[in-house]
C-alpha cells in the first residue's frame, strides 16, 4: 500500500515522498483514513511506529480541502496538544514538512521563551497552532488567541498528559473550545486513565490499536547489566568505549543526577550535555541540536525532557536509572528502533532497582536476561535503600528531584524512613510566603516542562511538588518528606469522570 492509496492528495504523497517516506507503517494505514472521514479517533500504537504522521497528514489533507473556500486572514482551525516542548517542536516540524506544498500556516507554542514573539505570530494569522497546554492557557487569558473556529483537536501523547497532571488545563482548553469539532487520541500507551477519558471526549470514536497495549518493539534488543550503584557510571563508560558508542541517549531518574552524570562523563573525555526541565529551552535546544548532527556523543536525559526527541537511527538507549513509574521503560527505549529500524536497549541494574525491574519485566510480560560483565561483578554485600526517600532526596538538593520535574503520580511505594525524634509534621510548620518580586508563576514552577511565562514555569511542576514545597517557594523539604520535585508516589489521579463532567473536581493535595 502506497500513501497515494490512503486518499492524500498530490502534494502530500510529494512532500512524504521527499522525507524517504513510501509505505505508511500500519498505525498510518489505519488511521488516516479514518481521520478523513471526519469522525473521532482513539489510536494507540508504540512509540516509534509513526503516530505524528498518522494525524497530521489528514489533518492537513482537511484542512487545505475546506480552506480553499475561506478568504483573508488565516483562522486557528486545528489545536494539536503536546505534554513537553520537545515533542511541540517535533510536531510541528513535522506540520511544516509535510505541507510544505499547500497554503497552510502553523505555529509552535510553548513557554520558556518570550511570548511576544508568539502574539505577533497569531496576529498574522495561523491555520494549526502545536501547543503545551501551560503557554496556551497564557495566551487565552491574555486573549492573545482566538479557539472559536477550531474544527480539530488532537491530544498527543495523552498518556503522558494525564501523568503529568494536566488534566485540569485540558478541561479549561476544552471549555473554551467551539463543541461541534473532531477530536483524535492519540497514546502510546492504552491505560484504563486513557479509556475513561476517551469516554468523555470523543463522540463514537473509532478504535485503532496496532499492537497489544504496553508492549516494546521486536526490533529493539533489551539487555540488563547488574551493577553495584555506584559504578554504574564506570560501566557506562566502558561500554561506550569498548563498543565505540557514538549517539547514545541515557536516562536518569532525577535533573540532578542528570547534571552531575553529564559533567563526570565529560571529564571523563567522553562530550555529554544534560536536558532536562531546568535547562533553559535555548540550552535543550542547542544539546539537542549537536546530538542530532553527531558531535554529541552522549545526550543525558530525564523522561519527560525526552519525550519528542525523535532521531532517525538512533541506535543506543541506556537507562542509568531504571524508572518508577513501568510504562516509561517503554517510552524510554522507544527512542530506538524507530519506523522498523533495529536498536539497543540497555538498562544498568542495582540492588536497589530489583523491585523496579520486576515490575516492568510484569509490564511487557517478558523476563529479561541478566548478563554480568567481567570485573564488574556485584558485591552481595551491599544493602539495598530505598530510593524514593534514600538516594533521590538526595540529588534533590541541586534542583533536580522527582522524575524530570514531573510525571508520575502512578508508582511504587517505597517504605518510608523513620522521621528524626524532633521532626514536626509538616502541616505545623509556619507558612512561609514567596517574595513579592518574584517571578509570574512561583519558584517552585521553575523548569516546567509546559513552559509558563517566561521562567518556562508550569503547572506541572507545582502538582508535582507537595503542598508545603509550594508554600515554601519551592525549598527542599524537610527529610519526612518526598524529594524536591518528586511526584506523590502512592496517590492516583482523580477519576475522570469527576473531571471532564459530573462532580467537581477535588483539589490536588
Amino acid at each position: 500500500m502506497s500513501f497515494s492509496e490512503l486518499g492524500l492528495s498530490d502534494k502530500l504523497v510529494r512532500a512524504v515522498a521527499e522525507q524517504g517516506y513510501t509505505t505508511p507503517t500500519p498505525i498510518q494505514a489505519q488511521a488516516i483514513p479514518a481521520i478523513l472521514k471526519g469522525g473521532d479517533l482513539l489510536a494507540g500504537a508504540q512509540t516509534g511506529t509513526g503516530k505524528t504522521a498518522g494525524f497530521t497528514l489528514p489533518m492537513l489533507q482537511m484542512l487545505s480541502d475546506s480552506g480553499a473556500q475561506r478568504p483573508g486572514r488565516p483562522a486557528v482551525r486545528a489545536l494539536v496538544l503536546t505534554p513537553t516542548r520537545e515533542l511541540a517542536a517535533q510536531v510541528e516540524e513535522s506540520v511544516r514538512n509535510y505541507g510544505k506544498y499547500l497554503k497552510l500556516r502553523s505555529m509552535v507554542m510553548f513557554g520558556g521563551v518570550g511570548i511576544n514573539p508568539q502574539i505577533e505570530q497569531l496576529r498574522r494569522g495561523v491555520d494549526i497552532v502545536v501547543a503545551t497546554p501551560g503557554r496556551l492557557l497564557d495566551h487565552v487569558s491574555q486573549r492573545t488567541i482566538d479557539l472559536s473556529h477550531v474544527e480539530l483537536l488532537v491530544l498527543d501523547e495523552a498518556d503522558r498528559m494525564l501523568d503529568m497532571g494536566f488534566i485540569h488545563d485540558i478541561r479549561k482548553i476544552l471549555n473554551v473550545l467551539p463543541p461541534k469539532r473532531q477530536n483524535l487520541l492519540f497514546s502510546a500507551t492504552f491505560s484504563d486513565e486513557i479509556r475513561a477519558l476517551a469516554d468523555r471526549l470523543l463522540n463514537n470514536p473509532a478504535s485503532i490499536e496496532v499492537a497489544r497495549r504496553n508492549t516494546t518493539a521486536e526490533t529493539v534488543a533489551q539487555r540488563v547489566y547488574p551493577v553495584d550503584r555506584e559504578r554504574k557510571r564506570e560501566l557506562l563508560a566502558h561500554l561506550v568505549r569498548q563498543h565505540d558508542w557514538h549517539q547514545v541517549l541515557v536516562f536518569t531518574r532525577t535533573k540532578h543526577g542528570a547534571n552531575r552524570l553529564a559533567e563526570q562523563l565529560t571529564k571523563d573525555g567522553l562530550s555529554a550535555l544534560a536536558i532536562h526541565g531546568n535547562k533553559s529551552q535555548s540550552a535543550r535546544t542547542r544539546a539537542l541540536s549537536e546530538f542530532k548532527a553527531g558531535t554529541l556523543r552522549l545526550l543525558v536525559a530525564t523522561d519527560i525532557a525526552a519525550r519528542g526527541i525523535d532521531i532517525d537511527q538512533l541506535p543506543h538507549v541506556v537507562n542509568f536509572d531504571l524508572p518508577n513509574v513501568p510504562e516509561d521503560y517503554v517510552h524510554r527505549i522507544g527512542r530506538t528502533g524507530r519506523a522498523g529500524a533495529e536498536g539497543e536497549a540497555i538498562s544498568l541494574v542495582c540492588v536497589d532497582e530489583h523491585g523496579l525491574l520486576r515490575d516492568i519485566e510484569r509490564l511487557i510480560k517478558r523476563k529479561f536476561e541478566q548478563t554480568v560483565l567481567t570485573g564488574f561483578e556485584v558485591d552481595p554485600s551491599i544493602v539495598a535503600e530505598p530510593i524514593q526517600k534514600g538516594r533521590q532526596q538526595r540529588g534533590a538538593q541541586g534542583g533536580g528531584g522527582g522524575q524530570g520535574g514531573g510525571g508520575g503520580g502512578r508508582g511504587r511505594a517505597q517504605p518510608k524512613p523513620a522521621a528524626p525524634a524532633s521532626a514536626k509534621p509538616a502541616q505545623a510548620q509556619p507558612r512561609q510566603r514567596p517574595a513579592q518580586n518574584a517571578p509570574r508563576g512561583g519558584a517552585s514552577h521553575a523548569g516546567g516542562e509546559s513552559g509558563r511565562g517566561q521562567g518556562g514555569a508550569s503547572r506541572t511542576a507545582g502538582q508535582a511538588q507537595p503542598r508545603s514545597q509550594q508554600r515554601s517557594g519551592g525549598q527542599p523539604p524537610r527529610p519526612t518528606q518526598e524529594g524536591a520535585g518528586a511526584p506523590a508516589r502512592n496517590r492516583r489521579p482523580a477519576p475522570q469522570a469527576a473531571l471532564l463532567g459530573g462532580a467537581p473536581a477535588k483539589r490536588a493535595r
